[in-house]
């Protein structure tokens, strides 16, 4: 599961992404690996957030998802490599 949130305010001058998916490890940990920076720039941040089980992963994104939406970001439509 992905999720592409994005920001864009031409008079704030704010062209942001903020990327969040759900992976398991090697190991069979649940994390919620999270990346954010600016639309067009090299780099950006990334953080890896490890959960007990997968529901409590999906629970976690569901809530930033929320949370970021509240602030201004919006769903973008993930295009998949083929």
């Amino acid at each position: 599961m992905q999720i592409r949130l994005e920001k864009i305010d031409p008079a704030k001058r704010q062209k942001r992404f903020y990327v969040m998916r759900i992976a398991q490890t090697l190991f069979g940990e649940w994390c919620l690996i999270r990346e954010w920076g600016r639309i067009g720039s090299r780099g950006g941040q990334r953080m890896a957030d490890y959960v007990a089980s997968k529901a409590d992963a999906e629970a976690a994104l569901n809530k930033l998802s929320n949370q970021k939406c509240r602030r201004g970001y919006y769903l973008c439509e993930m295009q998949h490599a083929i």
